[in-house]
């Protein structure tokens, strides 16, 4: 069983600390699990918003192997994608989840960002109005280093954004995050612009559930939970979500003062 060490609230937002990052993706996955069956409980079908990632990848072999989930009736949507590439691309998000997730559960239909898409204007306007007609019943998130959700970085992060899917210039730190992953070998190779899934439009979702384990993110996570709640650092939008968790392991949450009381 694994269970937070220390679970705490920062305004609307809830924190789970566990011992590892191990132990935070199988709760995480358990929980996401028994939401979702509830929710087919409810309703004929549901939708998933899923991030990408690293940090993603232990929770989603969670969620799939628990089983008890019947993906016919779930519809999957995907954040955010690079302009100009193609779905073959192992630095695409589309390849990553055909490898991690469709090739594993037969859901009712996976709706991609088209990234190679001719039109890059008319993909956002189609995919974003595939989004306002099924309500997202649980978004997937993970925090840059930057503090961007999605492909909302600091500078294009706008919290009244009135399109649900938009088309964003990357920034440098953000592009820097890319080659980490491995799968561009420097700078120049990483694209300049994205497809990103709005603050507003991941807002909306029912239940979000974001995940920042890892020292890499343990500077970010502090400005999250205890700066300002501003685009400067887009994912503090949580803090106002009281439908939103926050999921760390003890190296991202080692800045955090303890002192922050147990709920």
């Amino acid at each position: 069983m694994s269970l937070p060490i220390k679970c705490f609230r920062v305004d609307d937002l809830q924190v789970r600390t566990y011992g590892s990052e191990i132990e935070m993706a199988w709760d995480a996955g358990k929980i996401a699990r028994e939401y979702l069956v509830e929710c087919l409980q409810q309703r004929d079908k549901i939708a998933l918003l899923l991030a990408t990632g690293k940090s993603q990848l232990q929770f989603l072999n969670n969620l799939i192997s628990l089983g008890g989930i019947d993906w016919s009736r779930v519809i999957i949507f995907h954040l955010d994608e690079y302009l100009g590439i193609n779905p073959e691309n192992p630095a695409s998000f589309r390849y990553y989840l055909t490898e991690n997730v469709e090739k594993r559960v037969l859901a009712q239909q996976f709706e991609y960002i088209e990234g190679n898409a001719l039109e890059p204007i008319v993909e956002c306007e189609r995919y974003g109005k595939l989004l306002t007609n099924q309500p997202i019943d649980l978004c997937l998130l993970g925090v840059g280093e930057n503090g961007h959700l999605a492909f909302n970085d600091p500078d294009v992060a706008n919290f009244g954004d009135l399109a649900p899917v938009k088309l964003v210039k990357l920034d440098e730190m953000n592009r820097q995050q890319q080659v980490k992953t491995g799968y561009f070998p420097n700078l120049e190779s990483v694209p300049q612009y994205a497809f990103t899934v709005t603050i507003p439009m991941i807002c909306k979702a029912k239940k979000i559930m974001c995940l920042a384990p890892q020292t890499r993110k343990a500077k970010i996570v502090k400005e999250l939970l205890y700066g300002d709640i501003s685009p400067k650092c887009p994912a503090s939008i949580l803090r106002h979500q009281p439908q939103a968790s926050l999921f760390l392991d003890l190296n991202s949450a080692k800045e955090i003062p303890f002192e922050s009381p147990i709920t």
